[in-house]
């Protein structure tokens, strides 16, 4: 068994009108599925991924209306790192960010840093492994789009436990500086860790919640098999209507999911209906009326793109 790299990411956003503006005005990716969170049916769960919500390029947001800022710490990841093609595409973003009030952007050689308007941090690195997993928008040349994860950098609070467990359970591959790669069959993706900071963590807008790696449906039950074996207390796997998970935390506090690729966004409707209506799983559709007049109203970011 093999882990497919970085599957999602999941944050929590206190704005949601906000998060949608920035991650697909901004970044350019597209909304895929406006859900709720499924252990509170009362707040939004909203899904930004590539053209047809690929695992690999999904990121999502709790939201918490009015939440303050957080703040990564111990046990959290603290930057979602994202490919691109090239140097060229490094220019475009760093132009297309520096015209922000709040993106704070640092540029290294041919990476770049930046923050979204609640402070989660990103960046960006030139890749061409693994096919392009990249949204369609018209300010932003195809060539210079988001091509899905390259990986995550974390803060553990017991380095050297979370190493032994990605290497001797997981399966990865130890790079060097504290990087380690996850590559299965058809992607991969590295997991980061960095020292831990001295103020503690916070959760709250713009801190992640958890990550998640991927496999196949095939693999799945699998996983959970092999973790209890192995002495790790789960989840157990958990219907998440798009696909299923299994969640565990790690010992440096690294809240970790594994995600599996199926049946995906298109579950609901076609790939052309994605993001434009909410979406609730089964178990919540008699309740629609009451979630949904809990909801903030948010509008299709697509809509009026033809006559545009």
């Amino acid at each position: 068994m093999r882990l497919e790299g970085i599957h999602h990411v999941t944050a929590i956003t206190g704005n949601a009108p906000a998060n949608v503006a920035f991650y697909t005005g901004v970044l350019g990716l597209r909304l895929v599925a406006k859900s709720v969170n499924q252990d509170d049916p009362t707040v939004y769960h909203l899904f930004y991924s590539d053209e047809v919500g690929s695992a690999g390029a999904d990121i999502t947001f709790f939201e918490y209306p009015g939440a303050p800022p957080g703040r990564a710490g111990g046990g959290m990841v603290h930057r979602v790192v994202w490919r691109v093609a090239s140097p060229a595409a490094i220019d475009f973003w760093e132009d297309r960010l520096s015209a922000l009030d709040d993106a704070h952007v640092i540029r290294a050689g041919d990476a770049l840093q930046f923050s979204d308007p609640e402070g989660l941090r990103h960046e960006l690195v030139v890749s061409d492994r693994d096919g392009t997993l990249s949204a369609r928008h018209p300010e932003i040349p195809a060539e210079h789009a988001l091509r899905g994860f390259d990986g995550v950098r974390m803060y553990t609070l017991r380095p050297d436990h979370s190493a032994r467990m990605l290497v001797e359970l997981m399966g990865a591959a130890e790079l060097g500086d504290g990087v380690f790669e996850l590559r299965g069959e058809r992607r991969g993706g590295t997991i980061a860790f960095d020292p831990v900071p001295e103020k503690r963590g916070l959760q709250g807008g713009g801190t992640v919640h958890h990550v998640a790696l991927g496999t196949t449906a095939e693999q799945h039950p699998e996983w959970e098999r092999w973790l209890r074996a192995s002495g790790v207390q789960t989840s157990g796997i958990v219907d998440r209507h798009y696909f299923h998970s299994i969640y565990y935390r790690e010992p440096g506090g690294i809240l970790y999911e594994i995600a599996d690729d199926a049946p995906g966004f298109t579950v609901d409707g076609t790939v052309e209906e994605l993001g434009t209506k909410i979406i609730l799983p089964p178990w919540y559709e008699p309740q629609r009326e009451q979630i949904e007049a809990q909801l903030t109203p948010l509008p299709d970011p697509r809509a009026g793109w033809a006559s545009a």
